[in-house]
């Protein structure tokens, strides 16, 4: 018998993309020069999505379980900053599984396997491992988006459409994360087309200079990042802290890179979880890291905590400054250290979990004329 809940998260998201096609369908009617490939990509990945989801679900009613259980739905723009340039939106939808240990009991889909026990540090197979899957877009503009010309020593416009898988295996107080992404930069991305949609909504003005983004490129980004829960103690009626380092990198056409840095909480029933973080590769934390499997309180129970963090990336490799990879395309001379410093609040009950970040980030190319600010939004639920 089929989960009624789920039919309705898959029927809610269903019209979610449905709705958003036809407004992309409208969009490409107002505007000719759009190519048709474009949408049949778009439309593919999230066929391709949604045709995972589905088949995992079925298997895993079949065996009277549930299999995905956390739908996590993640925002950032720096409208909250009240700025629209460099990086002006992301969007992300991710869908969790549980962590689970042992096979013969476990719901995992079965295709997830042969990655799990291949990849290190998550192939132990007395760990707990879930896996997660997600569908993103992120937008990048020029700091002036009135002029249509190239504007050189701002950076290119470009976005990123990209489907990726999470492998996860928690061990103690450590979380390693693999995560491989595929995807698309360029004009493909819909970036132009998502941006003009919602401008046209809020009734703001288009950005001018999507004439000049980078060529449509494919990408391939394999991404490691682990974590330790560390420090983590209890003060008195309920209220706790704890700080979460991490350390990581990622190699592909679309960046090269390491990273680290840490993150400190404090709250009320702080989840035993592995902290909050904006959009990042690798650094998956949906309400189904800590709430309710990796807690010590009850489902119905009410938590909140602030948190303060710090990411630092050695940049080599970035194909949203640097240009495409093997085409001619608009660059800029980026800076190869950038660091994100967060703070932020997280408030969860039962099922639900919210999140709100602040996010400053530090130059990324040298002719930037600011650092930059945007606001991070998540919300988790698991049924």
């Amino acid at each position: 018998m089929s989960n009624p809940l789920v039919n309705r998260v898959l029927l809610w998201y269903r019209y979610i993309i449905y709705k958003l096609f036809q407004s992309i369908d409208i969009s490409i009617e107002l505007e000719l020069s759009m190519r048709k490939s474009h949408i049949a990509v778009f439309k593919s990945m999230v066929c391709l999505t949604l045709l995972i989801l589905y088949s995992t679900t079925i298997c895993a009613e079949d065996k009277k379980n549930k299999t995905f259980d956390t739908f996590t739905f993640y925002w950032e723009n720096d409208f909250f900053a009240g700025t629209d340039r460099d990086y002006t939106n992301g969007f992300k939808f991710t869908w969790s599984t549980p962590y689970l240990t042992n096979r013969e009991e476990s719901r995992l889909p079965g295709w997830s396997y042969p990655v799990l026990n291949f990849l290190p540090l998550v192939k132990d197979p007395t760990s707990s491992r879930a896996i997660s899957i997600s569908l993103g877009q992120n937008i990048f503009t020029a700091e002036d988006t009135d002029v249509e010309e190239l504007i050189v020593d701002q950076r290119p416009y470009a976005g990123y459409l990209y489907l990726a898988f999470g492998f996860h295996s928690k061990k103690e107080n450590r979380k390693d994360t693999w995560e491989i992404a595929l995807g698309v930069a360029g004009p493909t991305s819909l970036a132009k087309q998502t941006q003009n949609i919602v401008h046209d909504i809020i009734g703001t003005d288009r950005a001018e200079g999507w004439d000049n983004q980078i060529e449509d490129e494919p990408t391939l980004q394999v991404i490691c990042e682990s974590k330790w829960r560390l420090l983590h103690s209890e003060l008195s009626r309920g209220f706790k802290y704890d700080f979460i380092p991490h350390l990581g990198g990622g190699v592909g056409n679309v960046a090269i890179y390491a990273n680290t840095g840490a993150e400190l909480r404090f709250g009320w029933n702080l989840p035993e979880n592995f902290g909050s973080c904006p959009i990042r590769p690798g650094c998956e934390t949906g309400a189904v890291f800590g709430i309710p499997q990796d807690t010590t309180f009850s489902r119905s129970r009410f938590s909140t905590h602030l948190f303060t963090g710090v990411n630092g990336m050695a940049v080599l490799h970035n194909i949203f400054l640097d240009g495409n990879n093997f085409r001619d395309s608009h660059s800029v001379d980026k800076k190869n250290f950038v660091a994100d410093l967060m703070a932020g609040f997280v408030i969860s009950y039962g099922r639900y979990k919210f999140s709100y970040s602040y996010v400053y980030r530090t130059k990324e190319y040298k002719t930037q004329s600011d650092p930059q600010i945007f606001g991070s939004i998540q919300f988790s639920f698991s049924y």
